[in-house]
């Protein structure tokens, strides 16, 4: 079967591989669509020894899993597998695919994993929203999106931090004040979810509540973060930064990832899809994601 591999380069390139081999617990899954994520794009500079991309995929169960758990042969599925979804086939861990019902097409189902899962958790680890200001800045990709959205149904007064009001044209549609930088952000707030790094995060604390808290979940800007301690002694003091990684052994994806598909499905819930093309065009799309061309998620199809 034909697959993505990395190419030494810190791109990628089509290439002949083995046929997935499913384990006892795992299904076969045909992939008509799958996404590419900005750290999948760090990643590729110095890739693991035998690792191959793709952690958000959808597609049809080809092949069930031989112990008899998890979905049926034919059953239209999106899953989160680890890596090797940027291939005609992967092997899923059974338990964690989640059926697709008819509303919810395979392209749009591909966009949710990752960035569904990072922004679900974020809205989670926030706590109650009804009435609290909220800031994110990175907002225009595909996590941004999807936190304006839920949080602004939960409640939220939202503020997205976007490079340009044309990319945060979408942030303004779902409901949020955008802004293009955090300085710009007015007044102060609750819960600041940081995810550039550098001094975007320096910016953006001091634009919490004391009583606030900071969920610092990416360095998209790969500039390390430097913290003047005078600058904590100004009067501003006292929001805590926690740090927030979405892989949490407390949650289930695959339930995680239910629940997502069900807003979606109810419509509830609208994947930001900036791009969607053929995936001989996946070498494109990471150079555009490292570029910062593109706003919410990337989505790759095959025939």
């Amino acid at each position: 079967m034909k697959a993505f591999v990395p190419d030494g380069g810190g791109r990628v390139r089509m290439i002949d591989v083995d046929e997935a081999a499913p384990a006892a617990g795992e299904a076969l899954v045909a992939v008509e669509a799958f996404s590419v994520n900005r750290g999948e794009t760090f990643l590729l500079e110095d890739p693991p020894a035998g690792w191959r991309p793709g952690k958000d995929i959808a597609g049809r169960v080809t092949q069930a899993a031989a112990n008899g758990t998890g979905p049926r042969a034919g059953t239209r599925v999106v899953g989160h597998p680890p890596s090797r979804g940027w291939a005609e086939r992967v092997a899923v861990s059974a338990s964690t695919l989640v059926e697709l019902p008819d509303e919810v097409p395979a392209v749009t189902a591909a966009a949710l994993p990752l960035a569904g899962l990072t922004a679900l958790r974020l809205v989670r680890a926030a706590g109650p929203l009804i009435g609290k200001r909220l800031l994110i800045t990175g907002a225009s990709g595909g996590v941004g999106h999807y936190v304006t959205e839920l949080a602004v149904a939960s409640g939220a007064e939202v503020t997205a931090v976007s490079a340009s009001p044309e990319r945060g044209a979408r942030l303004a549609a779902l409901g949020a004040t955008v802004v293009t930088g955090p300085a710009d952000a007015p007044g102060r707030y609750d819960i600041v979810m940081e995810s550039a790094g550098g001094q975007s995060l320096t910016t953006a604390r001091r634009k919490a509540r004391t009583s606030g808290t900071v969920l610092w979940f990416g360095q998209a800007s790969r500039t390390p973060v430097t913290i003047d301690f005078f600058d904590w002694i100004d009067g501003t003091a006292g929001a805590p930064i926690v740090a927030f990684g979405y892989e949490r052994a407390d949650f289930a994806d695959e339930r995680d990832l239910a629940t997502l598909v069900r807003l979606t499905a109810t419509g509830r819930l609208h994947p930001e899809i900036g791009t969607l093309l053929p995936w001989e065009h996946t070498p494109d799309v990471i150079d555009a994601i490292r570029h910062r061309r593109l706003r919410g998620n990337a989505v790759l199809t095959l025939s």
